[in-house]
């Protein structure tokens, strides 16, 4: 019986949903405006975990185009049933002002890793649906209810309607069963039917500092359900001094082995130096994680063995443990066909004409696009921060003629927030080293007047990021041996949901590679390799 240690999905993994099959564990997780949408995470132990899947990889089933930031995939979940697998998502097109505006799809396929069906339109009536497989073979979706009205707690309640599905489409009437407890914003919905009873998992709070997890149950499945009488199931709102926080919007499974476990949400704070806070307990640049709970049943009610506060240390399943390979290497020369899963780009897939392998073997190239200012088309490939210290490192190839022209690696949270450290032009100076940073839409270019004139005999410019905890630093160098440092901190903490300026953003930290042509004439950056390494 192996130690499990959280959180089990490190970096930016927020909402989970596990679904068992068989001797097979799969957890779903939210991308957001990260394109492809929607991980699907692999074990078979519980504890070691690996990215199995990307299944909203085409247009045609995700279309995020100009999508805010932190709108586009929320709160996928994931079940099996009738021999295939079912993955609920919500595409929001609107986070500000009095509205939601959000879509609801399912996609189905018959194995995690195979291709996913083009999208069943379900509702619109507000956000993390999940579908619920009842024991005489109906289905049902859940969702919470957006409620715009002034004066009213955005947060209806849970909504309840049936699935046909040989028509594909809700029938009949939705039906609230659920408007939560006292603590408000009711939401992430998920069903079971254990025994004679049906639980209803919903998340509470919000997902920030204050969240928690509520269940409640009914002997029918409209209610009514009372609430859980120990609630809530888990929280780290009364444990400041624990090491996972904003524990909440969970879900969870039955082993094979007959035993009970609960994923849930959660935020590792990294504190600011005397830095002002937003939030006493600190700031988490690696985003929202998953982390896992083990359950046991009192009187037909779950409670998280522990108590109901997160354990950063619990005793996994009666299962032996198996490792998987490293499913990112710490040196990637793409030499491979496609990109490694962990790569992401924003909003919307990028075509040859923007992102390839074949173009100069053995090097990603990236035609130039738009800024990482932009809700449309950036030609940026990136992956998450995983943890507090690394470095990231690329070698870059790139022959800008002018000054709308730039490439080179970029540290990113949204378009309001990131930091660049970049090839580019100068009218006087030819080829230039600059940094640039966007700090909630603030610009400054804090070497400027001193950038870093690039040798014309110089045809690659390695660059690098060491990440340490709260600060990180950029560095270059023109042989890949001999670095020099760039004396100017960034602070990790600006690329935080809790530094973000007007709240409601839940993505996390990423580094990667940019090429940005904004005079449109789509000049092109290779890069031969990305490194990122755990120090």
């Amino acid at each position: 019986m192996a130690t499990i240690l959280n959180p089990i999905l490190t970096g930016f993994n927020p909402d989970p949903s596990i679904c068992r099959v068989g001797e097979d564990y799969y957890i779903a997780v939210s991308t957001f405006e990260w394109f492809p949408g929607v991980g699907i995470y692999h074990s078979k132990d519980l504890k070691n975990w690996r990215l199995a899947a990307r299944p909203l990889n085409r247009l045609s089933q995700l279309n995020m185009t100009g999508n805010p930031d932190s709108g586009g995939v929320w709160a996928p979940a994931l079940s099996y049933s009738d021999g295939q697998f079912w993955l609920i998502y919500t595409d929001v097109k609107v986070v500000e002002g009095q509205w939601k505006d959000c879509h609801n799809y399912l996609v189905t396929s018959t194995t995690i890793e195979g291709e996913w069906s083009d999208p069943v339109y379900l509702n619109s009536s507000g956000f993390d649906p999940s579908l619920f497989h009842d024991e005489d073979g109906k289905k049902y979706l859940v969702n919470m209810n957006w409620d715009h009205r002034v004066g009213h707690h955005n947060f209806y309640g849970i909504a309840l309607q049936e699935y046909n599905v040989e028509e594909q489409k809700l029938v009949g009437k939705a039906e609230i069963i659920f408007k939560g407890t006292d603590i408000k914003l009711t939401e992430a919905p998920h069903l079971y039917k254990i025994n004679d009873w049906y639980y209803l998992l919903t998340a509470e709070g919000g997902t920030k500092y204050d969240h928690q997890a509520t269940i409640a149950r009914s002997k029918q499945l409209m209610g009514p359900y009372e609430v859980h009488p120990e609630n809530p199931l888990i929280t780290s709102f009364l444990s400041p001094r624990n090491l996972l926080q904003k524990a909440g919007h969970a879900s969870i499974v039955q082993t094979h082995t007959d035993e009970w476990f609960l994923v849930h949400l959660t935020g590792r704070p990294l504190s600011r130096n005397g830095q002002p806070l937003v939030d006493p307990r600190g700031v988490c640049p690696l985003g929202r994680e998953t982390a896992i709970q083990r359950l046991e049943w009192n009187n037909d009610w779950p409670y998280v063995v522990g108590g109901n506060e997160p354990s950063v240390e619990i005793e996994g399943p009666k299962i032996e443990e198996v490792q998987w390979e490293r499913d990112f290497p710490e040196r990637d020369d793409f030499d491979a066909e496609t990109l490694n899963l962990h790569f992401q780009n924003l909003r919307i897939p990028l075509g040859k004409d923007i992102v390839s392998l074949n173009d100069r073997p053995g090097h990603l190239r990236l035609y130039g696009r738009e800024s990482l200012t932009s809700k449309f088309t950036q030609a940026f490939v990136a992956r998450r921060w995983q943890h507090f210290t690394f470095t990231a490192e690329t070698k870059v190839s790139f022959n800008p003629t002018m000054f709308q022209q730039s490439a080179g690696l970029v540290n990113y949270y949204n378009t309001q927030n990131w930091t660049s450290c970049q090839i580019s032009w100068d009218e006087e100076k030819g080829r230039i080293l600059e940094l640039l940073s966007c700090d909630n839409f603030t610009f400054t270019q804090p070497i400027q007047g001193m950038e870093v004139m690039i040798p014309e005999h110089v045809e690659y410019v390695y660059l690098r990021v060491d990440v340490k905890k709260d600060r990180y630093y950029y560095s270059y160098s023109f042989d890949g041996s001999n670095w020099t440092v760039i004396p100017v901190p960034f602070h990790s903490y600006k690329l935080s949901d809790d530094y973000i300026q007007g709240g409601g953003f839940f993505t996390g930290a990423f580094v990667g590679m940019q090429c940005q042509d904004t005079s449109g004439q789509n000049q092109h950056a290779d890069f031969d390799y990305f490194t990122y390494k755990h120090n």
